[in-house]
């Protein structure tokens, strides 16, 4: 059953925090909820689905969307070979609430800070929107990285600068996560949810 007030929660975290699984988890088990669909001008990864995981845009069709003002939310990402864009369409945001349906979203912190200045502006976004940050000791966070055996020792300290910048932005959201087991975040996600839920409801 959707909820009669759609809530649109945003999760923000650095790498290895674990909000890409609590998005999933949400969905999964949480009626009423759908990820966003956000965009980026990388290829596809093996088993990437256009649509579903992300919508992909060459970049002279996102950069064509940019002048038209369609994104809520766009960045630019360094990466080592190739930079890329990365974006959220109003049209994946606003339709999908207006037709009731609640939608999470996992996004970095540069990302929530514009969602706020299109909130600002937009009484239905500013309603729906609830923002989370996953906070992760420094320790737990270099094992989480380590764990997941994808990056070597320099790759891990620069994600490890980027999260220190990114953990001195939680102050600013609605919502803190202290991250400890899967089970345990998730179960604060629930309660987070039910308080959005009641705010989206009171808007």
């Amino acid at each position: 059953m959707k909820s009669s007030a759609p809530v649109l929660l945003v999760i923000a975290g650095p790498a290895g925090s674990g909000k890409s699984t609590l998005c999933d988890r949400l969905v999964r088990e949480v009626p009423g909820f759908a990820r966003i669909v956000t965009t980026t001008t990388r290829a596809p990864r093996a088993g990437e689905l256009n649509g579903v995981h992300y919508l992909f845009f060459s970049p002279q069709e996102f950069q064509r969307r940019i002048e038209r003002g369609e994104f809520l939310e766009w960045a630019l990402v360094h990466g080592d070979h190739h930079d890329r864009l990365y974006g959220t369409l109003k049209s994946s945001v606003r339709d999908p609430l207006a037709a009731g349906q609640s939608l999470v979203m996992s996004i970095d912190v540069q990302g929530v800070e514009s969602l706020r200045r299109a909130a600002r502006n937009d009484a239905g976004l500013r309603r729906a929107m609830t923002t989370v940050f996953i906070v992760v000791d420094h320790e737990r966070l270099i094992a989480r990285m380590r764990a997941r055996a994808k990056d070597d020792d320099d790759e891990i300290a620069r994600r490890m600068a980027t999260a220190e910048a990114e953990l001195r932005e939680a102050p600013k959201f609605d919502f803190r996560i202290e991250s400890r087991s899967r089970d345990e975040d998730f179960a604060a996600l629930l309660e987070i949810v039910g308080q959005a839920r009641a705010r989206a409801g009171a808007g």
